[in-house]
This record gives C-alpha cells, sequence and structure tokens, in this order.
C-alpha cells in the first residue's frame, strides 16, 4: 500500500523570482507561511490516528525548498526527525528547481529522510524556459536529477504543455529529454493563465494563446502513452481542483477542467474501444469490460464516449466492470467472441 501524504504548501516560499506563468497561492488555494514545527507534528499525528497502520509520508508542495534559508530547511525538517526514527512517518517528500540542487544539497536532504524530490521542470526547451522566465537553461536539469539520484533520492519530473513559445512538437520532445533522464514519476500540468501573472498580460494583449482543452486532452494522451511504454508512470494529469483555482476571476484561460485527468483516460480508452470494434458489424449490440474502478473511463464524461461509438461506428454498446480483468486490460464481448487488449498508458509495473 502506499504511503498517505501529510501536505504541506508553502508557496513561493524560496522562489528566487516569479515565472511569467505562476501563483501558487491561488492554484495551492494556500498561503506562503512557514507551519511551526507544532503544526508539522500536529497534522502528522491527526493524520495517523484517522488511518492506523497506514505508512506516512510528509510532503512540502509549492516554493523551492532547497532555496529556502538552510536554517528554514532545518526548521521544517528536524521536527520530523524523532518521528522518523520512532516510525510514526515513513520518509519525507519536497518541491524545488533544477538550479536550487547540488550534490551537497542532495546528500543533506538524504541525511534529513527525504526519499523523493519533485523538480518543477515545466519544459527542456530553451527558447520556452526563455520566455517562460525560468531563470535556468536545460544543462541544470540533468545536473540537479544526476545529483539527486547519486544521492539515493528518487526523483520526480513536472511538465508543463503549453507554455510561451510552446508547440506540439516541443512539448512531445521535451517528454523524450524527460523520459531519457529516467524519473521515478511524471506530473503533467497543461499551462492555465492566472490571474495577477505576467502571463495574463500577455494573454490580455493578444501576445499569448493557451492551448484549447480539446488540444490539451490529445497532447496529453500522447504524453502518457509514451510514458507508459518507456515505463515511467504519471501520477497525475491536470492540476488538482481548490476552491481558489476556481473562484470567480482566478482563472481567465487555459485548458482548465476538474476532471481533467479522467477526459484524458477517457479519451485513450476511446482509442482502444474503437480498435477493438475492428471489423464489428454497424448495428451490432456490444459490451466492454472494464477493470475494477475504470468503468467510468470507458463510459466518458457524460457517457460521452458511448455516444461517438454508436455516431461513429454504429452500434449499441455498454460497459459492465469485470473484477477478473487485471487493470491494464479491456475487452469485448459480442457475438463474434470475446477480444481482449491492453491499455497503452497503463503498465504492468504499476
Amino acid at each position: 500500500m502506499r504511503p498517505l501524504f501529510v501536505p504541506f504548501f508553502i508557496p513561493h516560499l524560496g522562489c528566487p523570482h516569479r515565472c511569467v506563468f505562476c501563483d501558487q497561492e491561488k492554484v495551492a488555494g494556500a498561503r506562503g507561511v512557514l507551519p511551526s514545527a507544532e503544526e508539522l507534528v500536529a497534522r502528522i499525528e491527526a493524520y495517523r490516528a484517522g488511518a492506523p497502520g497506514r505508512s506516512l509520508e510528509a510532503a512540502f508542495y509549492g516554493g523551492t525548498f532547497t532555496a529556502l534559508p538552510l536554517a528554514d530547511q532545518e526548521a521544517l525538517l528536524a521536527p520530523l526527525q524523532p518521528l522518523l526514527e520512532r516510525g510514526s512517518l515513513a520518509s519525507i517528500r519536497l518541491s524545488t528547481r533544477p538550479d536550487a540542487v547540488d550534490g551537497t544539497t542532495a546528500v543533506y536532504l538524504k541525511e534529513r529522510g527525504v526519499a523523493t524530490v519533485e523538480l518543477g521542470v515545466q519544459s527542456l526547451d530553451p527558447e520556452v524556459l526563455t520566455l517562460s522566465g525560468r531563470g535556468h537553461g536545460v544543462a541544470e536539469v540533468g545536473l540537479a536529477v544526476a545529483a539527486l539520484k547519486g544521492a539515493g533520492i528518487a526523483v520526480g519530473i513536472q511538465l508543463m504543455p503549453g507554455l510561451p513559445g510552446d508547440t506540439k512538437e516541443r512539448s512531445l520532445s521535451t517528454l523524450r529529454a524527460a523520459l531519457a533522464l529516467r524519473p521515478s514519476f511524471l506530473r503533467i500540468y497543461p499551462t492555465l493563465v492566472i490571474e495577477g501573472t505576467e502571463l495574463a498580460e500577455r494573454y490580455r494583449c493578444g501576445a499569448y494563446t493557451p492551448l484549447a482543452l480539446p488540444d490539451a486532452v490529445s497532447l496529453c494522451k500522447e504524453m502518457l502513452v509514451a510514458a507508459a511504454h518507456a515505463g515511467i508512470p504519471v501520477i497525475r494529469v491536470g492540476l488538482q481542483p481548490t476552491a481558489e483555482l476556481e473562484r470567480p476571476g482566478t482563472l481567465i484561460a487555459g485548458p482548465y477542467h476538474p476532471a481533467f485527468g479522467q477526459l484524458v483516460a477517457s479519451g485513450i480508452c476511446f482509442d482502444v474501444m474503437c480498435t477493438l470494434l475492428d471489423g464489428v458489424p454497424a448495428g451490432s449490440r456490444v459490451s466492454f469490460g472494464a477493470p475494477r474502478g475504470r468503468v467510468s473511463d470507458l463510459v466518458g464524461q457524460k457517457r460521452g464516449n458511448l455516444v461517438r461509438l454508436a455516431e461513429r461506428h454504429g452500434i449499441n454498446a455498454e460497459v459492465h466492470e469485470d473484477p477478473a480483468l487485471t487493470p491494464e486490460l479491456i475487452s469485448l464481448e459480442w457475438e463474434g467472441g470475446v477480444r481482449y487488449t491492453r491499455r497503452p498508458d497503463l503498465h504492468p509495473q504499476y
């Protein structure tokens, strides 16, 4: 069973500057204030009481943890050491920038119980990094990944397709370069336009055009499939909805949907279902089998996949859960027999 994350949000803290797209307080729905030692321990103990027997992982999100003054880093990590020693806390994860990590930093984090570091890479295209105001180049990413891996820390990479200067081809090239670094996992967040950012001003004056929702879904489908073929899990697609993010006036443009990840998963399932229907006569009644918990992915938002199958293939389809199916399989039953195929975005190792 995976550890239960105990989240602590420290938006913008440690960041040397703001990128053109960034307002983490609105994205995370939290203010950039360091939690006290008492707050850290109390939240972890509350999670432990609410989930007895589950292993816990403290997770610091937002900000640039390793760019905080060392005293602040220690103030966050030191209170967790007794919990790690007695097993009340299994590990720690945090987020940072590629240019805020070196070998010394990586060793320090490992010694303080940090097991996973997520790097806000966003793009591996030099022009996109410059236009987005990232303040570092491509080389820093490889150096940071090497330093963290060398210290025995798992590395996650966050990507943001649709940044200024980005194209589908550049996003896919970035993905290939990220996969070549062999991270433990990826997160993919299509770029959104948040009020109060420089990107919002560029959008208003016509200097920036965000991805349309269908284009973002299509691109992320390709990215998930490519990552799966490389054996790298994508643990999230699209931002987590928050009350602040969905407050009127916060999000002014971009491919936002509160269930973006399911739109992508459903799109992949639709493609697979079409493949399974090859040679099935129009007018046939068919039933697709979904692994446990995957029925909604096959049905689609507002039954959209079933409607599109009827329009495209002229068939009457239903979906049923089949607990006998392994998580990566989809089946098709019809009068001609039973077919099985593997979802291309899933890999047996996860």
